[in-house]
């Protein structure tokens, strides 16, 4: 740790939630934007790799997409630059790896699904919710656009679900008469239901029941980044002096 502030190279600097993020980073007394990471930018660098061997940087922030995410994440870890992951498309087993390997070279990780401070208390409560009522599924929607699925804040939520227990289901999935794709995607061991249809950004449903009632939790995302940049700047200045993958906005609330 030293006293200057805290260098920041933005992968994504082009797009929706990267361009307000690398101009509140600028505007940060705190922090300094010393790179930005974009293939469609002739100012900028067209690879993390390029980016990170070019300047001095204390933290990359990767709003890309699901493609190139996890060779940024590993070209950051080898640099030993810290990372926060805005971008979705990683699995477990990626951030397992990637846990490993940032904890060998002492670099933290922060990865969230969503980085808006309404979807990390969905989280939170969701997870509380759990411990009380045993049968919950995930609905999971999204722009018609959008490549991968779920989405990251849906992923999330499922697999931070699955460390509470597993939820309750009434036919095993492998006993489901027709069409088993119906009752969507095992996560963890959540089912999660990805729509994809114009109109959405991003928006996370959990359904909990109980015999005879039931609890909807549902999060929104608008139409601008504007919940994402404050959270951001929460996780590069909280990665500073972490080791290994933190999963969670939430996680760095308390």
């Amino acid at each position: 740790m030293t006293d200057h502030p805290i260098r920041v190279c933005v992968a994504g600097v082009t797009g929706w939630t990267g361009r307000p993020v690398a101009a509140a980073v600028e505007a940060a007394p705190d922090l300094k934007l010393v790179a930005g990471v974009s293939r469609s930018d002739p100012a900028s660098y067209s690879t993390v790799a390029e980016a990170l061997g070019a300047v001095a940087a204390d933290v990359l922030v990767d709003y890309t997409h699901a493609a190139a995410v996890k060779d940024n994440v590993l070209a950051a870890i080898a640099h030993g630059v810290d990372v926060v992951v805005g971008s979705s498309g990683l699995t477990a087993a990626d951030y397992d790896e990637l846990d490993a390997l940032a904890r060998a070279r002492e670099v933290g990780v922060v990865a969230a699904g969503n980085f808006s401070l309404t979807a990390a208390l969905l989280l939170r409560s969701a997870v509380e919710v759990a411990k009380h009522l045993g049968a919950w599924e995930v609905i999971d929607f999204a722009s018609a656009g959008k490549p991968d699925a779920p989405s990251g804040t849906a992923q999330e939520l499922a697999e931070r679900l699955d460390a509470v227990r597993p939820p309750a289901l009434g036919v095993p999935i492998d006993e489901v008469l027709g069409a088993r794709e119906a009752r969507g995607a095992t996560v963890g061991s959540t089912q999660v239901h990805s729509l994809r249809l114009p109109s959405f950004v991003v928006s996370t449903e959990v359904v909990f029941a109980a015999d005879g009632e039931r609890l909807s939790m549902r999060h929104d995302a608008g139409e601008s980044a504007t919940p994402y940049v404050a959270g951001t700047l929460l996780a590069i200045r909280a990665v500073r002096g972490r080791v290994g993958v933190t999963r969670g906005l939430d996680r760095l609330l308390d």
